[in-house]
């Protein structure tokens, strides 16, 4: 069985309307979200293999904080820049080529693609992934390549607004 949890950024800084969007940082609500909904998964006992980012600066920021909180290592988190605003495709065409000893995986992403992807998933859907939102399925399949035709449960939803 894999694990795959998706991560919207958390809130970022609009103080600079200049500021080119992909480089724009987290604001302080996204600063302390971040580490709170990652303490949100390590106190409940839920185990990351592998965090998968975009690379624009208010995702893979808060997937720092994430990784920090889950005990990986900064470097180890895969960026991807195709990530960035991507279609809900792109997240499918990342899992196929994931390494099978990943058991559990956190893909951090922007809307509108994360909210259409989330949404392909399971019964479950979400009108619009607020920031810093944690969806979550479970899929009974052994490699990520199974992962794009397998039935996916949904596991759970959490978001800095319900805590």
């Amino acid at each position: 069985m894999k694990e795959l949890l998706l991560i919207r950024h958390a809130k970022s800084n609009w103080s600079n309307a200049l500021m080119d969007d992909f480089d724009r940082p987290l604001n302080d609500r996204g600063n302390s979200d971040a580490p709170r909904m990652a303490k949100i998964l390590s106190d409940n006992g839920i185990h990351v293999d592998a965090i998968i980012s975009s690379t624009a600066n208010r995702a893979f920021t808060t997937a720092t904080y994430f990784a920090k909180e889950l005990g990986i290592k900064k470097i180890n988190i895969m960026g991807f820049d195709k990530l960035y605003h991507a279609p809900a495709h792109v997240y499918y065409d990342i899992l196929d080529d994931l390494d099978d000893d990943f058991k559990s995986v956190a893909i951090f992403a922007h809307n509108p693609g994360i909210t259409d992807f989330v949404n392909s998933l399971s019964e479950t859907t979400i009108d619009n992934m607020p920031t810093c939102g944690i969806f979550a399925v479970k899929i009974q399949i052994k490699n990520w390549s199974e992962f794009r035709e397998a039935e996916k449960n949904f596991w759970f939803f959490e978001s800095p607004k319900m805590q």
